[in-house]
């Protein structure tokens, strides 16, 4: 039988999307990217912001046709918007055979093995503190020569415009030996660079061992043969360690690299959304960051036309992000999310203003980001092949300041032959907006 499996949203998503589809592969199906020819289909959902739930919403209908008229004889929802939304989906969309929570991964065989003995509407949706799956095999989705490591699920922050508490529960980190065995595992199919992610991972540790432990996990991880980069996201400012920082600077594997949800500069605001930060603490822990490595990079994330935002708060962030200089950003508007404390707030702001505002810290990091990528010129950097553009003798690859997916590009123009996974020493030569250009160094 063959299976379709469309994955949205996070690279957590993803991490749970690849080890669902270990487990059908595992069990003899087959996998295919054609839906006319799909005898199963599941959708992995997103319900983060109001614009993934409608492509998540979007993606289910499509398939629902498939699943009414073509050769489909299953259609399953899994994740973040059947969590929140299954029965819904399961009374609205007659052609949903089975919703799945996003706790319930790993009854994805059982659950396909019912629907296709004739049972049909199943509904699981379990408790979201439920020890999740997180062992099995995996079948990659990013080319094999990096992964995303799983290592919590859940959060305890409860910042007033996130769901994510109510669709993935408490913060729970995955023991370290666990991580550890499925890092081996990835090395040995190839893996060079592990991508650390969680809802939140400086806290990692703190609910097993009584004490943030991501440096001592990083320093196992360090010792696998095969892995060549490390790298961290989803790190909340208030919660980097001295700990952290020492082991980024101590082990040669961990990229010089943190992505800091930051989301506002005003200390109102943060206030309101229920950060536990200052304007003040963020400089503090930049500065720290940027005197201790100073060749970090550091991406960040901001929320703009929060409720009750005042255009004289939206130019305090625009001065703080031109002050900041942060190498990578992010910009996205408010989206009030049902049963969030904020989405109940007076002061909401219209969409045509909220888009405003995010146009123009776009634009002012914009002209941070191009001059950041021309002070590149001339330098030497190690990059990772990603794949080569097809027709040409043009290789695209990524530094240690390029997370995939959301940072740019080196693009080398070689002869050599090169495979993705590779690493390369590269002079940048050029600078193309947010990209670089570069040859391979003799």
């Amino acid at each position: 039988m063959k299976i379709l499996f469309i994955s949205l949203g996070c690279d957590k998503n993803l991490s749970d999307s690849e080890k669902m589809l270990g487990l059908l592969a595992g069990s003899g199906y087959e996998i295919t990217d054609d839906e006319t020819e799909a005898d199963v289909i599941v959708i992995n959902t997103c319900a983060f912001i109001h614009d993934a739930k409608e492509e998540s919403i979007q993606s289910i209908l499509e398939m629902a046709e498939y699943r009414k008229e073509g050769s489909c004889r299953a259609l399953l929802v899994a994740g973040c918007l059947a969590q929140r939304y299954g029965r819904e989906i399961m009374d609205e969309i007659e052609e949903v055979d089975a919703v799945l929570g996003s706790t319930c991964p790993d009854r994805i065989l059982e659950t396909l093995d019912q629907v296709l003995k004739g049972q049909r509407h199943l509904l699981f949706l379990e408790d979201i503190n439920r020890p999740f799956f997180e062992e099995g095999p995996r079948i990659l989705t990013t080319g094999g020569h990096y992964a995303y490591l799983k290592i919590a699920e859940g959060c305890n922050k409860r910042c007033t415009y996130c769901i994510i508490p109510h669709l993935k529960g408490r913060y729970r980190s995955i023991p370290m030996e666990k991580l550890v065995k499925e890092a081996e595992g990835l090395a040995a199919d190839g893996v060079k660079e592990l991508i650390l992610v969680a809802q939140e991972t400086t806290l990692y540790g703190t609910d097993l061992y009584g004490e943030k432990s991501l440096h001592l996990l990083i320093q196992k991880l360090c010792r696998i043969p095969g892995i060549r980069w490390i790298r961290i996201l989803y790190c909340y400012p208030e919660e980097i360690y001295d700990g952290l920082i020492q082991t980024m600077k101590e082990e040669a594997k961990v990229c010089h690299y943190l992505d800091l949800p930051i989301q506002h500069a005003s200390n109102a605001i943060l206030r309101r959304m229920g950060r536990r930060t200052t304007k003040e603490d963020l400089k503090a822990i930049v500065e720290k960051l940027r005197n201790e490595i100073p060749d970090i990079v550091l991406r960040t994330t901001l929320i703009t036309g929060f409720p009750g935002e005042t255009e004289e708060q939206h130019k305090e962030l625009l001065e703080f992000v031109d002050e900041m200089e942060f190498q990578r950003l992010g910009v996205f508007p408010y989206s009030a999310e049902e049963g969030t404390p904020a989405a109940s707030m007076e002061g909401q702001i219209p969409e045509e203003e909220k888009l405003r505002r995010r146009d123009e810290l776009m634009e002012l990091q914009q002209e941070v980001a191009f001059d950041l990528a021309e002070r590149q010129v001339g330098k030497c950097v190690t990059a990772m092949v990603e794949g080569q553009i097809s027709g040409e003798n043009v290789y695209v690859a990524r530094t240690y300041g390029d997370a995939p997916g959301v940072d740019g590009y080196v693009f080398i123009n070689t002869d050599e032959v090169m495979m993705s996974g590779d690493f390369a020493r590269v002079k940048i030569t050029g600078a193309c907006e947010y990209d670089l250009i570069g040859e391979l160094m003799k």
